[in-house]
Formats: structure tokens, C-alpha cells, sequence
């Protein structure tokens, strides 16, 4: 079921990433205005890879306001990702997957997660690339305290029915579209 929502939801996406000009812009105002009452603490935002909506604008602004950016770094399949200190600009290597990562190892434990999607639904549930990182990550950073996961995505990446979840899959917080917030907006 997930294999063939996972191809469905790429063909959206790459119809909403070729109609999607100015749709990062839109959302970084959408995501700086959900995240405006926060203090400042540390953001981890994701080098986008193909056709996924680009944060690195809403990350610069993130970080232009106080807060310290981090991105993804995967250990190993069935790991949770730990968090490299990066700033704007910042050396980046490439790891695995092809995805840049910090070339300095500074490990940071972020408040806010910026999360790269293939689709969601009206809910807030998460359909990812299927290798669980995001979720076992989500599982362990909620177990320690308050976390807020809001999916990056275009608003055509949403699905018209509820997605195949499995009991693993952890919902995000919102999902932040160049149309708005969507979804349930839980408190931390």
C-alpha cells in the first residue's frame, strides 16, 4: 500500500515542484509566522534533494533572528539521524544518499524539525522516502522532551485520502505549504 502511494504522491510532487515558483517563499512567511512566538533555540532545517520544496531561505531567516540551524545526518539504516551544526553558507560534505551534510561534527538537539516529505495528509501524517528515519528520530527526540516536526512541503504534495500508516509512523506537528499551516498544530 505505501509503495504505491509513495509513487502517486512523487508524481504530485514533481507536477507541484514544476508549477511551485515562489512557493518557498510563501512558506518561509507561513513558517516564520507559526514559529514567531519561540524562543530562540535550534532549528533543523534539511538540504533539499530533488524535487523537494527548498528551506534554506527559511533557514537563513531562522537564523538571521537568533536561532542556530542544524542539519540531518544519517548514521546507519534502522538509527535515528543526529543533528550537525550548520550555519548559512556553512562547508558542507556529501553523505550518504547523496545528501550534504556539515563537514564539522557539532552535535546539536533541536526544538523545531523542518521536515522534507513526499506527501501528507489533512492530518499531519507523514509520507516519507520509507527508510524511518524521520520517525525513529521523532520517537526518540518526543521520549526526551518537547519537539515540534513541521513538514515542508508544496500543497500539492497533499494527499486526497488518509495516508497507509503503519504503527511506527510518528504524525508530524503541521505541515507548513506555501498556502498555509495544515493539520492539527500540536502544542509542544
Amino acid at each position: 500500500m505505501k509503495a504505491e502511494a509513495r509513487k502517486a504522491a512523487f508524481a504530485r510532487r514533481k507536477v507541484a515542484h514544476a508549477q511551485g515558483r515562489g512557493a518557498a517563499d510563501a512558506a518561509r512567511g507561513h513558517l516564520l509566522e507559526a514559529w514567531a512566538d519561540h524562543p530562540q533555540g535550534v532549528v533543523a532545517g534539511y538540504m533539499p534533494i530533488r524535487t523537494e520544496l527548498d528551506p534554506l531561505s527559511t533557514m537563513a531567516a531562522l537564523e538571521a533572528l537568533g536561532h542556530q540551524i542544524c542539519l540531518p545526518v544519517i548514521q546507519g539504516a534502522g538509527r535515528p539521524l543526529v543533528f550537525h551544526a550548520w550555519t548559512s553558507g556553512g562547508s558542507l560534505k556529501d553523505g550518504p544518499f547523496g545528501v550534504r551534510v556539515p563537514v564539522e561534527a557539532v552535535v546539536l538537539e533541536p526544538d523545531l524539525l523542518i521536515v522534507p516529505l513526499v506527501a501528507f495528509d489533512k492530518e499531519a501524517n507523514r509520507l516519507g522516502y520509507g527508510g524511518g528515519f524521520y520517525d525513529r528520530t521523532l520517537e526518540r527526540l518526543r521520549a526526551k522532551g518537547s519537539v515540534r516536526a513541521l513538514g515542508f512541503a508544496y500543497a500539492g504534495q497533499m494527499s486526497p485520502e488518509p495516508l497507509p500508516l503503519e504503527p511506527m509512523d510518528q504524525s508530524l506537528d503541521g505541515v507548513i505549504t506555501e498556502t498555509g499551516l495544515v493539520g492539527r498544530a500540536r502544542r509542544a
